[in-house]
């Protein structure tokens, strides 16, 4: 098995509450996050695709189309964007960097061939960041 990966970017806003909550539970749950007027992340995100080696072309997957994909469904979709108001995928799910990358998954999912492994990862800063695979 062989795992590639591409890289990528996006910017977005985002404020994390739980609407059932008094401002000051979320406020102490969420801290500096709960600001109602939001605040933003430069995301990074690392998407693997993890398989056999075609004999034919030599890829896992062909990085152009992978590229493609991130693009179309993740960078066209949550960059510049306020994930709370501008997301639908959000709508009633808190956009906090878990819920973004499995967000993320099952929208490259349906994409990615199912004898492929999916992995992704979200940085929400240089420091923070989550993985998830399925």
């Amino acid at each position: 098995m062989v795992k590639v990966s591409r890289k990528a970017h996006f910017n977005a806003a985002h404020r994390l509450y739980n609407p059932e909550w008094s401002f000051e539970k979320n406020d102490a749950v969420f801290g500096k996050c709960n600001n109602p007027r939001y605040h933003g992340h430069n995301y990074d995100l690392i998407v693997s695709v993890e398989g056999e080696i075609d004999p034919v072309t030599g890829y896992v997957m062909d990085m152009k189309v992978l590229k493609d994909l991130i693009k179309e469904h993740v960078e066209d979709k949550f960059d510049h964007k306020n994930l709370n108001e501008d997301v639908p995928d959000f709508k009633n799910l808190n956009p906090t960097a878990e819920n973004i990358v499995v967000v993320i998954w099952k929208k490259l999912r349906p994409h990615i061939d199912k004898n492929k492994n999916l992995e992704v990862v979200l940085y929400e800063t240089p420091r923070n960041f989550v993985t998830y695979s399925g």
